[in-house]
């Protein structure tokens, strides 16, 4: 099929690049079981290496039970995006963009900036902090997405 379709397009630069695109890629699925079922059903990939771009889906900080310091959330948080990074071949440093989704913006950000500078030094990556209503998990505080660059292997 993936001939027929690159022989039908061979003639339009666009379609070409098209039909190439998911051979271009590495994908890296969660190495936890129920994870990976959640991302299979959902169709979403933990991280997908394009070239020398890594992009790492939305990972959500979620207070557990009992928890009122939401520090320890965010730290969960960013233990899991440096293990991903690691498991893509980088670090905090090849981190070139984050944005982050924030249930109540204004009394999580002190706390979440904070926690971010143990894991992120200058010179600083772009970053978009965005207010919104609600998370995909309800027990979510916050999401947040990275774009990294790999370095070459």
């Amino acid at each position: 099929m993936r001939t027929l379709m690159t022989g039908l397009c061979a003639a339009s630069l666009l379609c070409s690049t098209q039909a190439y695109a998911q051979d271009a890629k590495k994908v890296l699925q969660s190495e936890d079981p129920q994870a990976r079922a959640f991302q299979d059903a959902a169709g979403y990939s933990d991280t997908v290496i394009a070239g020398d771009t890594i992009y790492l889906s939305g990972l959500i900080a979620s207070p557990k039970e009992g928890e009122t310091d939401l520090k320890l959330a965010y730290e969960r948080l960013f233990e899991s995006i440096g293990k991903r990074l690691e498991r893509a071949g980088a670090t905090w440093d090849d981190v070139v963009d984050i944005t982050t989704y924030h249930t109540d913006l204004s009394a999580q950000i002190n706390d979440f900036v904070a926690v971010k500078h143990r894991y992120i030094k200058g010179p600083f990556p772009a970053w978009t902090a965005i207010g919104i209503s609600s998370l995909y998990d309800s027990a979510g505080v916050v999401e947040m997405k990275i774009t990294a660059y790999k370095p070459a292997d």
